[in-house]
């Protein structure tokens, strides 16, 4: 531009964009020429700005969103997790006490085995006791059959000889005393053999109550 100072009657054209015209302005409030320009229209540059600044909030707010997706997705997985684990921890702690009562209710019915097995070993040796005195009882009988036929065969005598009364009646009488100890003997083994047998009617109805007890019980689990 010229340093050479410009006459108050110039007049300097100055180009304003404004609407596609231009307008000639007066000169005397400027020192020299200039191009004034006015923002009219918005450069294409602040356009492509602005819009990449949108897009790129958008894709902030969309990522800022995702993350936050992500974290009450993990979140909840979390919680899961725990659940999952608790569920775990309490079906463990059943196990441990099914397994308890498994051992309790087994050792229950091992005890209810034992007792059986012990009462049957009773009721056996009952049996035995009592075949043992039914045999002794037989043979007390017997003696005592063969001192009743003796005492009658000596009663025949007796009468038939009339000289031996004396005799006869003594033999009588030693045979009724031995026949006397032998019905005492039998009565003794009578009343054992009695015994015996309601002992092992009451060890059988034990034997009996136990074995509805075994069966009673649940099976357990091994």
């Amino acid at each position: 531009m010229s340093d050479t100072p410009v006459s108050n009657q110039a007049r300097t054209e100055v180009k304003v964009p404004a609407a596609g015209k231009t307008s000639t302005l007066p000169s005397d409030s400027m020192e020299g020429d200039y191009i004034v320009s006015t923002p009219g229209k918005m450069p294409l540059t602040a356009i492509v700005f602005g819009a990449l600044s949108g897009i790129l909030l958008l894709a902030v707010v969309g990522f800022w969103m995702k993350i936050n997706a992500q974290n009450t997705s993990l979140a909840e997985s979390k919680n899961r997790i725990a659940q999952f684990e608790s569920a775990t921890e309490q079906l463990h702690a059943q196990l441990d006490e099914a397994k308890a009562d498994s051992a309790k209710l087994q050792s229950r019915i091992d005890d209810a085995r034992a007792r059986s097995d012990r009462l049957n070993s009773l009721v056996d040796k009952t049996k035995a006791g009592a075949a043992e005195l039914q045999v002794q009882l037989d043979k007390a009988r017997a003696i005592s059959d063969g001192f009743q036929s003796q005492m009658e065969n000596a009663n025949v005598a007796s009468i038939r000889h009339q000289g031996e009364v004396e005799v006869a009646k003594t033999q009588v009488t030693v045979m009724q005393t031995q026949l006397g100890e032998a019905k005492t003997d039998a009565t003794r083994l009578q009343a054992q053999l009695n015994e015996s047998r309601a002992n092992a009617s009451a060890l059988q109805e034990k034997l009996g109550n136990a074995e509805r007890t075994i069966a009673q019980l649940p099976t357990a689990r091994r």
